[in-house]
C-alpha cells in the first residue's frame, strides 16, 4: 500500500549477561565446575585429614602433661608452651633406641622386599596373555583376607610346635654336628619374626609399582644392546635396571615408609624389650597418658621419614633441569 512507510531490518539486539549472573554461574556449571571439584577434591582431602591433624599434634607437643581430661595443658603466661618434650626426645635412650630399630627393621625389610619383588615383577611384566592376570591375582589375592588374621596366622607358623618351625629345625641340624642339634628355632617375640612379617604383608606394595614400571618399558632396546654384542646380564645392568629406577624408588617408599611407624606387627610379634618406634607412641598415649610426648615422638617420626623425600624429589627435579 502507498501510504505505509517499509520497515528497516537491522540486528536484534540481544540480552547482556552480567559476569557475576545466573547465566554467568550457569556458565561455569556447564563448562568448569567438575574440572575444578576434581582439581580440588584431593586438596580438601589432604587439608582435613593429613594437614589439620599434623597441626593439632604439633600445638599438643607443645603442651605440659597433667593428670587431666585431655592429659595435657598450656602456660599460663609467655611462651604458653614448652620445648621439654623435644629436648627429652634426644636425650631419652628409650626413644632414640625405638627410632633406630624401627629404621634397622624398616631397612632389612625394605632391602628383602625388592631382592624378592623385582624378580617377580619382571617375570609378570615378561608373561603373557592370561598368564599374566593370573600371576597378578596371585600377588593380590592377599588382600582379600584380614590384615590382622594373616599376622595370627605367622603366629601360629612360628610357633616352636609348627610344621614350619620343625622343618627349619630339621634343615639346620643337617649342618650342625649331634651334640649342638637344637629343638627348636626361637622365632616368636624378636626382630626376626617382625622383619618376616613385614616383608610378607609389604612385598606387594613393592611388587606393584615395580610391575607398572616394567611394563611400559621398550624392550626392542634389549634386543639392541643384544645384537650389539652385550651379555643379559650387562643388558638388564645398563638397560633394564636404569630405567626401573622410578618403580624402585617407589616400591621401596611404599614399603620402608609404613615398615617404619608399624604398630600391630611388632606388639603382636616383636619383643617387648626392644620396640620399634610406633608402639614407643601407642605406650605414651595409651598406657602412660603422656600425650604430649607421644605427639612429639610421632613429629619427630615424620620429619625423619619426609624431608628425606623432600630433598630427594628436589635433586630429582634439578636433575631433570640439567637434562632440559
Amino acid at each position: 500500500m502507498a501510504g505505509v512507510a517499509p520497515q528497516k531490518s537491522g540486528p536484534v539486539p540481544q540480552e547482556v549477561e552480567l559476569p557475576g549472573g545466573k547465566s554467568g554461574f550457569r556458565n561455569w556449571l556447564d563448562r568448569e565446575a567438575w574440572r575444578d571439584i576434581i582439581i580440588v577434591t584431593p586438596y580438601i582431602w589432604l587439608l582435613l585429614f593429613f594437614v589439620v591433624p599434623f597441626f593439632i599434634i604439633v600445638a599438643m607437643s607443645l603442651a605440659y602433661s597433667v593428670i587431666a581430661q585431655p592429659p595435657f595443658r598450656y602456660d599460663e603466661t609467655w611462651p604458653f608452651v614448652t620445648f621439654d618434650n623435644f629436648a627429652r626426645l634426644f636425650s631419652d635412650y628409650v626413644y632414640l633406641r625405638g627410632y633406630l630399630t624401627s629404621l634397622r627393621n624398616a631397612l632389612i625389610a625394605t632391602a628383602l622386599c625388592l631382592f624378592l619383588g623385582y624378580p617377580m615383577a619382571l617375570g609378570i611384566a615378561r608373561a603373557q596373555g592370561v598368564w599374566r592376570n593370573i600371576l597378578l591375582l596371585l600377588v593380590i589375592l592377599p588382600f582379600w583376607t584380614s590384615f590382622l588374621l594373616r599376622v595370627y596366622a605367622w603366629i601360629g607358623m612360628m610357633g616352636s610346635n609348627s610344621w614350619f618351625n620343625r622343618g627349619l629345625t630339621s634343615f639346620i641340624n643337617v649342618f650342625l654336628p649331634r651334640a649342638l642339634e637344637i629343638n627348636s628355632v626361637p622365632m616368636m617375640n624378636s626382630n626376626f619374626a617382625v622383619i618376616l612379617v613385614v616383608v610378607y604383608s609389604y612385598l606387594p606394595f613393592m611388587i606393584l609399582p615395580l610391575f607398572a614400571n616394567l611394563e611400559k618399558l621398550d624392550y626392542t632396546l634389549n634386543e639392541a644392546a643384544m645384537d650389539l654384542g652385550s651379555k643379559p646380564m650387562t643388558v638388564f645392568r645398563d638397560v633394564t635396571l636404569p630405567l626401573s629406577m622410578p618403580g624402585i624408588v617407589a616400591g621401596c617408599l611404599l614399603v620402608f615408609i609404613p615398615a617404619t611407624g608399624e604398630l600391630v606387627i611388632p606388639s603382636l610379634v616383636g619383643n617387648a624389650a626392644d620396640p620399634m618406634i610406633g608402639r614407643v607412641i601407642n605406650d605414651e598415649f595409651s598406657l602412660n597418658r603422656h600425650w604430649p610426648m607421644a605427639s612429639t615422638i610421632a613429629v619427630a617420626l615424620l620429619m625423619l621419614l619426609v624431608v628425606p623425600i623432600m630433598l630427594y624429589n628436589r635433586m630429582q627435579e634439578k636433575a631433570s633441569e640439567g637434562v632440559k
